[in-house]
């Protein structure tokens, strides 16, 4: 199983980025996927999720209103829209899968493949 990420980039507050994560070795309408991310110095923080069999999906309190996750089954692809960028923003973001949830969706312990993570930088 293999979860790449990309589009991270280095961007000015206020700005956008549009978020990749491409998977092979499963079928992404069959599992749940996540962003997650990780600030310098900080733990990782669940901020998105979705389980494409259904479209379900979950925000983390600190950014609602501000990204959104969507797939593309027939890509086997998952996005993440980050919009209104802010210095706060500023970290690794990684895509992760698991075939269930046994816990809340945004919980990054439950989540069972992970890529290497794309970086945003805020400024």
């Amino acid at each position: 199983v293999q979860l790449v990420e990309s589009g991270g980039d280095s961007v000015q507050v206020g700005g956008s980025l549009r978020l990749s994560c491409t998977v092979s070795g499963i079928t992404i309408s069959e599992y749940a996927m996540a962003w997650i991310r990780q600030p310098p110095g900080k733990a990782r923080e669940g901020i998105a999720s979705t389980y494409t069999g259904t479209d379900r999906t979950y925000y983390a309190d600190s950014v609602k209103g501000l990204v959104a996750i969507w797939h593309d089954n027939t890509k086997n692809t998952v996005y993440l829209q980050i919009n209104y960028l802010r210095p706060e923003d500023t970290a690794m973001y990684y895509c992760a899968s698991v075939l269930k949830w046994f816990g809340p969706p945004l919980d990054e312990r439950g989540y069972q493949y992970w890529g290497q993570g794309t970086q945003v930088t805020v400024s």
